[in-house]
């Protein structure tokens, strides 16, 4: 890297962005995300800044070079970015980077040495630069605190959250979505630390010098998103880790008691942080590191000379090897499915479950075995929220026939031409001369443009009506009463608009005369649920309906899951008539309970269940809902 000279820069404030802006700022990093891998082919960063000004600015930034973003550390390190783009999302002013976009970070340190951290070969330094960070460096000092979440080996404590600067001396890749990193800092834990069996496992590192160091060293097992960042890291690099998640976990062994070791893992997802990053040699916590592991070695090597191995984590078992398909703390990744409430409750095992009486609510993490039904077709059905009942969606064969019975009665002429509509009879060639009646209702006494316009229909054949909703707003299948037009048949839609079909409860629904339909006040949007309130109809909803078989190791039970659109973010109105809705079901399901592959490859689904009674005669037995649960947005 080389300094150069040019022209002189102009900073704006972050209270002055305005939307539309490419401008040069500065900022003291109150937050942010290391580069991920987004769901493209580019890295993706988070950084939020602060100024004297006391105004903040998240800026979101991409690039297909890792090397490429800011080069933020921690908290309180200094950022200068040029040519940033500001915008409005989500109601709130946004950094993006623009063309020629270019960062610069320094230690927020106050009297550190300003050096810039990049990338770039060439940038432009000033002494104005240099005043400029000094004096955020002094105001961030004096009106920012911020809280360090480094915390060393020594210090770390169960179920903590914490950041750790260490030196990696091996890796180590345990199965597709956990990857093993052995690290250290110098100093020890104050419990002894979980043991992955490396035997059965591609090594790299060398074993003798991690042999030697064996006290000092932890094992942390890295998932999903974090595992390509993993293998690439080298040996002998030093690292950052961001929230870093410790646990205890119990070890049973043949010839000990139960005993409890501290497990390290890195969770999938970028919240909070999370992430890993390298850290150049010329880095001050890397010189302090590299000073207490000199110290630590050579500590090492003459307790190594003098004594063998003389550990306390000898007298306590390593774990098995790999990492058991069902280990609970497997369960922390990245989940492919999202809770949308109740997070407060806690992870129930299935096999507690099943012991337990109904009704009550769990929380699990679990691994889709199977599901039924395999054609997701057939999963679809008509639900009454009144009465809860199930009913099967008619298929077009048994559609056509109830519609050829009402198309069998003679429309009666006493109802055509009333206030409330128009009416048109039309009588066909064939089949006898079969009369058809269309009734085009008025809005305001006006007959409306035909995307507008809902029609009545007497005597149609399914085809028929077809061809009409595709032309019209809306489709009422009808038929003549005494003193008024009817809905034909709750058997049958009672309403369409263009592929979708509305149904009405038969059992709940206590039909009223057509001529309601004036009461509707927005007669030309025609909300299904406007018109099945004026008609006196209960409406269906199409849901998905299905068993998940769901595993976690501990036990198996069958979970009943109802859904009109919200698991699968697929509308189950819509999904008999979209091939591309299909394939997008069909990919969900593959991706949940991938085919052909061994279960330790499936994804963990993270799920709130209820449990209730159901009586069938004599018998009772216990049955299980999914609720509040959605499939997650990287899915869909």
């Amino acid at each position: 890297m080389s300094l150069v000279s040019g022209s002189h820069y102009a900073y704006t404030p972050l209270n002055k962005l305005k939307a539309g802006m490419v401008v040069n700022v500065y900022g003291v990093v109150k937050f942010f995300k290391p580069p991920y891998l987004s769901r493209g082919t580019d890295y993706c960063s988070v950084v939020t800044i602060v100024d004297s000004t006391n105004a903040d600015l998240t800026c979101l930034l991409f690039s297909g070079n890792y090397e490429a973003h800011p080069m933020v550390y921690k908290n309180g390190d200094i950022v200068r970015f040029h040519r940033l783009k500001i915008q409005i999302y989500k109601n709130e002013t946004q950094g993006i980077n623009s063309s020629g976009f270019a960062s610069l970070t320094f230690e927020g340190t106050v009297g550190a040495p300003i050096t810039p951290r990049t990338s770039n070969k060439c940038f432009n330094f000033t002494p104005e630069d240099c005043k400029m960070v000094e004096t955020l460096r002094a105001w961030a000092s004096a009106n920012i605190s911020l809280s360090s979440t480094l915390v060393k080996l020594c210090d770390v404590q169960p179920m903590q959250y914490f950041d750790l600067t260490c030196q990696l001396l091996g890796k180590a890749e345990v199965d597709g979505a956990s990857f093993l990193l052995k690290v250290w800092d110098g100093t020890r834990t104050p419990f002894p630390s979980w043991r992955v069996l490396i035997e059965d496992l591609v090594f790299h590192g060398d074993l003798s010098d991690i042999q030697r160091l064996q006290n000092l060293t932890v094992d942390i097992l890295v998932y999903d998103n974090h595992v390509q960042v993993a293998k690439s890291l080298k040996v002998g690099s030093f690292l950052r880790i961001y929230s870093l998640h410790t646990k205890f976990q119990s070890l049973n062994s043949e010839d000990q008691a139960t005993s409890l070791v501290l497990e390290f893992h890195l969770h999938g997802g970028t919240s909070y942080g999370r992430g890993i990053r390298v850290l150049p040699e010329n880095n001050s916590d890397v010189d302090r590191l590299k000073k207490a592991l000199e110290c630590a070695r050579l500590t090492a090597n003459q307790c190594s000379d003098d004594t063998g191995q003389l550990d306390y984590e000898d007298s306590f078992p390593s774990s098995s090897g790999s990492v058991s398909l069902y280990e609970e703390e497997r369960c922390q990744q990245l989940s492919a499915t999202i809770l949308t409430d109740h997070q407060y409750l806690q992870n129930s095992r299935l096999c507690t479950i099943l012991k337990q009486k109904a009704p009550q609510q769990f929380r699990i993490r679990a691994k889709l075995r199977s599901y039924k039904p395999r054609s997701l077709f057939q999963s679809v059905k008509l639900h009454c929220p009144k009465c809860h009942s199930l009913r099967e969606v008619p298929f077009e064969g048994d559609l056509d026939i109830i519609l050829q019975k009402g198309a069998a009665k003679t429309p009666n002429t006493k109802l055509q031409n009333a206030s409330l509509y128009d009416s048109k009879i039309w009588t066909t060639k064939y089949q006898g001369g079969r009369k058809v009646a269309i009734h085009f209702v008025k809005n305001n006494g006006t007959l409306p443009l035909s995307n507008d316009c809902l029609i009545l229909i007497e005597g149609g054949t399914l085809r028929e009506i077809q061809k009409l909703a595709n032309n019209f707003h809306s489709v009422i299948p009808v038929k003549s009463g005494r003193k008024d037009l009817e809905v034909l048949d709750l058997s049958a839609p009672f309403l369409i608009q263009g592929k979708t079909h509305h149904y009405g409860c038969k059992q709940c629904s206590s039909l009223r005369p057509i001529r309601n339909l004036n009461s509707v006040v927005d007669k030309t949007s025609w909300i299904p649920s406007s018109v099945a309130e004026v008609l006196g109809i209960v409406p269906l909803q199409h849901v998905f309906v299905m068993t998940f078989t769901l595993d976690d190791g501990t036990g198996v039970l069958d979970a009943y899951l109802m859904d009109s659109g919200e698991f699968f973010h697929i509308p189950a109105s819509e999904i008999l008539n979209s091939d591309d809705l299909q394939q997008s079901m069909d990919t969900i399901m593959d991706m949940l309970c991938p085919p052909g592959t061994k279960i330790d490859a499936y994804p963990w689904l993270e799920c709130f269940i209820k449990s209730y009674n159901v009586t069938n005669g004599t018998e009772q037995k216990i049955c299980y809902q999914i609720f509040d649960t959605t499939v997650a947005d990287d899915l869909t």
